[in-house]
């Protein structure tokens, strides 16, 4: 076993050691490989012990990777989404987790159509308020909220966040309970089943974990 295939295995025993801790089953976390910068050689060694779904930021590797790696993976996109990259991301990414804007919606909505592709997409929330950070407001939320909830060629299948690189543990149980009540009210609101909490990453997944998340982002931890 190579060391990033021991790294992943590490990792997935902690997630499971800190679901059941917190009372949810082991199952109930999915663990998205962030392999930005990544080589493809190292990427195939996960792979190669099961892995299936990674993660890419930026549109150029995104599609130098997926035409590199096997057919069967599931990419995701976790980049800021660019207008004019919007429809090559598409193309390649079955997930899209930075949907930032009503017209990125609508515009995502409209290719998918054209492409005949039926991304998942999670509209990124900038729960703490960080000028540094994409993301709807909390308050704009819920109107984007309504266009997605009547897409069509898009599934929009719950939220996103990122909380502050340097957090205490209470700010990031804040935040990450809020983007959880946030998915709850647009549930109430919409109708709309939302299974996807995309939160927690290498620093702070324990946090994001106890608080609800489904879905965490990680890349250091299992490559450096």
């Amino acid at each position: 076993m190579s060391r990033v295939q021991e790294k992943f295995s590490e990792l997935c025993r902690e997630v499971e050691d800190i679901s059941r801790s917190c009372g949810r089953c082991a199952g109930d976390v999915k663990i998205l490989v962030v392999s930005k910068t990544v080589p493809v050689e190292v990427m195939k060694e996960l792979y190669a012990c099961g892995v299936r779904e990674f993660g890419e930021n930026r549109e150029p590797e995104l599609a130098m990777k997926v035409s590199a790696m096997a057919d069967d993976i599931v990419w995701h996109f976790i980049g800021p989404l660019q207008t004019n990259k919007i429809r090559k991301v598409v193309k390649n990414a079955a997930v899209i987790h930075s949907v930032a804007s009503t017209a990125h919606i609508e515009r995502l909505e409209r290719i998918a159509g054209e492409e005949g592709k039926h991304p998942e997409i999670l509209l990124e929330v900038n729960v703490s308020g960080e000028s540094s950070k994409g993301g709807f407001t909390p308050d704009e939320l819920f109107s984007a909220a309504a266009v997605a909830a009547k897409c069509a060629n898009v599934n929009w299948t719950g939220l996103m966040t990122m909380a502050p690189l340097n957090a205490s543990g209470v700010e990031l149980t804040e935040i990450f309970s809020k983007l959880r009540e946030l998915r709850d009210r647009c549930e109430r609101e919409t109708g709309k089943e939302l299974k996807t909490l995309s939160m927690g990453m290498s620093g702070d997944f324990p946090e994001a974990i106890a608080c609800g998340a489904t879905v965490i982002r990680v890349g250091s931890r299992i490559f450096k």
